[in-house]
């Protein structure tokens, strides 16, 4: 069997549900291959998944593509490529308790925003408020990673970057009402995430078995996508205990399936919507180089 370890960017969620099926269905092992999963929990979030990339802990880590921009640009680059897509649509958005009275973007000004605090994702917020006729003066705080879920609903921030289909289901499940406010419709072009991330140079060095991880991954995903409650059944025994209580597990796989793409489409990215939303870094200065999305994003893994 071939060891292969996967740096998951959260605790497990339904935008993970296709590994732990594909786990549980026995499609690894079919492929030879045993798959760890890696969650942040096992140290508390202190090293994120493309930091254990970057480490060589790991051989995949699941992160929004801004990761594998920010990896091949530091000031000390490391060479990666986004090689799926596990989701084809956006569901992330900035969300506010709809009883601050906040109703859009621009009245974010003044207010407090809980970063993760990757590289981007500052300028990204603020931008979105400036495009809705705000100036963008939010203060930022970096709360514990795994807990800024739990500043918002404990009124410590009146924003933060969620997934709609995982702490929005929450929020629903709970009775909270929730504003939300997607990128796109503030103009930013936002692209993928999460993504499965590699290094380039295990890329070239394992890739007949990274595509076999590939199209054991897909077939976990597109079971998923036709067998909700089965594969509900099967997330459940990982996802933390909380969650089991708090989220409507059943509904968040509903929302998610959908948007996993089917035998075509599952994980493919397409170049030009990530090379539109690196040109709208760099017109924001968020991003200096002259990197290409061909560069650090490819399709050439999937079968």
């Amino acid at each position: 069997m071939e060891k292969l370890r996967v740096a998951l960017d959260w605790t497990p969620n339904t935008n993970h549900t296709g590994f732990f099926v594909a786990q549980a269905l026995g499609y690894y092992t079919e492929n030879n291959l045993e798959i760890e999963l890696v969650t942040p929990s096992t140290d508390h979030y202190l090293l994120t998944p493309a930091k254990r990339l970057e480490l060589q802990e790991v051989d995949f880590a699941v992160a929004p593509i801004e990761s594998a921009i920010s990896l091949n640009t530091k000031l000390q680059p490391v060479a990666v490529k986004a090689i799926a897509a596990l989701l084809q649509d956006d569901l992330s958005a900035i969300a506010v308790l709809e009883r601050s009275g906040i109703q859009a973007p621009r009245q974010l000004d003044g207010k407090t925003y809980a970063s993760y605090k990757a590289r981007y994702e500052d300028d990204i917020v603020r931008k979105m408020i400036a495009n809705d006729g705000g100036t963008g003066s939010i203060s930022i705080t970096y709360p514990d990673k795994l807990g800024i879920w739990d500043t918002l609903l404990a009124g410590q921030a009146d924003a933060t970057w969620i997934f709609m289909n995982w702490e929005g289901i929450e929020a629903e499940t709970q009775g909270i009402a929730l504003n939300y406010f997607k990128l796109s419709d503030y103009a930013i072009p936002y692209s993928y995430s999460p993504v499965l991330i590699a290094r380039a140079d295990a890329i070239e060095q394992k890739r007949q078995l990274y595509q076999d991880f590939l199209r054991a991954t897909k077939k976990g995903y597109l079971y998923a996508k036709e067998n909700l409650e089965h594969s509900t059944t099967i997330l459940s025994e990982f996802v933390p205990e909380k969650d089991r209580h708090n989220i409507d597990l059943l509904k968040s796989q509903l929302y998610t399936g959908r948007h996993y793409g089917d035998e075509t489409t599952w994980g493919r990215m397409n170049l030009s919507l990530v090379e539109i939303f690196v040109a709208w870094l760099k017109t924001h200065s968020s991003e200096t180089s002259s990197i290409e999305a061909a560069s650090f994003c490819s399709n050439e893994l999937l079968t």
